[in-house]
């Protein structure tokens, strides 16, 4: 089998992959040959050691894994080879050709559902599906702005927000993402020049709702635009730059921050299992056709430091998977 290796934290070059044994699965796993694995922002993140998560060197980055059993272990049903699954894992480990997991944790994969698409949905969407489930709620026809929306999680945000029914203004920096963001359901698009009062103009007033995963100057700006009683969510800071948001912005007209960190949730009050279910209930939301996310780039795993490097800098659109 062939993994990639991080054997000190730097940036994403550093990155080398490994020819080594197959496992085999041990009582209650199963072996799942990937298909695909997602790569995402926060995977560079834990590369370069700058993630509050820090696993011990040396270490296999990805957790969103789409594939095929091809073994089982003492006590999981033989009947389960051949079937096309997706998990998540816990502890890392996804770029990778062969990955030995807990049975209990890996879910079915619809037949609507491609592999790519499993792989590249199921960071952004469980995200966002756990921040409409768990952390805030989005009313049919309340009007909900998504800074970064032309990244994978900002185009995830938009497709949620949308299936509740909720009017969604996209912000993003260029005008290929701000395509990209119409693209996935978006109704108005906006650069970040003049944010408050662009967004005050396009919700004739002030945002119900903000989703922010960027950070930066852009926070205190779009939280200045949000109506009475609105929420701004915050996602994560793919800008680099942690906001001071203002206290008294927030008191004013009854506001909230309300924090969204999925990961923590898995690991933790949810737990794998918990994660599972909410894994089940985004693939099947995806088959059903109530949510759309966009068609993956693609990469041989060898190119996964140079997939990283393109989130680092900004400068992908949409979401990539590694094909092992």
């Amino acid at each position: 089998m062939q993994r990639v290796i991080c054997s000190e934290f730097g940036d994403p070059p550093v990155l080398r992959v490994l020819e080594e044994p197959t496992p085999r699965p041990r009582p209650g796993e199963v072996l799942i040959e990937v298909a695909a694995v997602g790569v995402s922002f926060v995977d560079g993140l834990i590369v370069r050691g700058a993630y509050q998560v820090r696993p011990p060197l040396p270490f296999t980055p990805g957790s969103c894994v789409a594939g095929r059993v091809v073994a089982v272990g003492e006590g999981v049903e033989s009947s389960r080879v051949g079937t096309e699954v997706a998990t998540v894992l816990s502890e890392f480990g996804g770029y990778a050709s062969h990955i030995a997991v807990r049975a209990d944790v890996v879910v079915p994969l619809p037949a609507e559902v491609t592999a790519d698409i499993a792989a590249a949905a199921m960071e952004s969407y469980l995200t966002l599906v756990f921040a409409t489930t768990h952390r805030v709620t989005i009313e049919p026809g309340e009007q909900v702005v998504v800074l970064g929306a032309g990244g994978g999680i900002g185009q995830a945000a938009v497709d949620v927000a949308r299936s509740h029914g909720a009017r969604v203004i996209a912000v993003a920096s260029t005008e290929d993402k701000r395509t990209a963001a119409k693209a996935a359901g978006a109704e108005v698009t906006l650069g970040y020049d003049n944010l408050k009062d662009a967004i005050r103009a396009t919700t004739d007033g002030g945002a119900d709702v903000i989703i922010d995963p960027v950070g930066g100057p852009a926070a205190e700006s779009a939280l200045r635009a949000l109506a009475t009683g609105g929420r701004f969510c915050v996602l994560g800071f793919a800008s680099g730059d942690i906001p001071r948001l203002p206290a008294n912005i927030v008191l004013l007209r009854n506001r909230s921050v309300v924090g969204v960190d999925w990961g923590d949730w898995s690991r933790e009050v949810g737990g794998a299992r918990g994660n599972a279910a909410l894994l089940t209930d985004v693939l099947a939301r995806i088959a059903r056709g109530e949510l759309h996310p966009g068609r993956p780039s693609t990469a041989p795993l060898a190119d996964a430091g140079r997939v990283l490097q393109l989130f680092a800098e900004r400068r992908a659109t949409g979401k990539y998977v590694l094909h092992p």
